[in-house]
């Protein structure tokens, strides 16, 4: 069964839970939202379930400079409250955060953002690669998501590993800060500049 991104997007809205995790659950549901949300409950994946529902209006946008003007960055770090975005500890992962997005200049903040025709093609691509590799036609579908995986680490954000600690990706730190504060933390956006691209 098909899934869509869009509804991937909206259980992990919803849930908090890993994207794979949430594509798991629609799988293993039929494709039914509500048990696909009990699904995550009972693996426990959904612990901030209660969290991402609530609003992240409040926050910060946070600007980078790199090499002396050469690239820039501006990233935009949700939370819930003023006083959560006040902290040192909040403004430090967002600057962290800018700072990722100058060094590993991701596409994309998360995968539910790379359009449907996007990802058809990277697809067709993987799948291409591992038949040119002489891969069982067996095993291509696993294959071909493993290299999506590697897709997603390399132009998706979240997906990232952190720059500053390369055991962990950028979703786990995001996850640790909402552990910390007991709010709901979310990249909404961001923009990178480099001097003279696209000239």
């Amino acid at each position: 069964m098909t899934i869509s991104a869009a509804t991937v997007k909206k259980l992990r809205d919803k849930t908090n839970a890993g994207m794979m995790d949430c594509k798991e659950a629609l799988m293993q549901s039929d494709g039914d939202f509500d048990k696909a949300i009990e699904y995550l409950r009972k693996k426990g994946l959904s612990a901030a379930a209660k969290r991402s529902s609530r609003a992240a209006k409040d926050g910060t946008i946070t600007a980078y400079i790199h090499m002396e003007g050469k690239i820039g960055v501006m990233v935009e770090v949700n939370c819930e409250t003023d006083f959560v975005a006040k902290t040192d500890s909040f403004r430090t992962l967002a600057r962290d955060l800018a700072m990722h997005v100058a060094a590993m200049n991701p596409t994309y903040v998360r995968p539910e953002e790379i359009t449907d025709e996007v990802m058809a093609r990277e697809r067709a691509i993987c799948r291409e690669q591992a038949l040119a590799e002489g891969k069982p036609e067996k095993i291509l579908d696993k294959i071909v998501e493993g290299k999506l995986k590697k897709f997603y680490e390399d132009v998706c954000l979240v997906n990232q590993k952190f720059i500053k600690d390369t055991a962990v990706t950028v979703e786990d730190l995001v996850k640790k800060m909402i552990a910390t504060t007991g709010e709901n933390i979310i990249i909404r956006r961001f923009a990178r500049f480099q001097l003279g691209e696209d000239l």
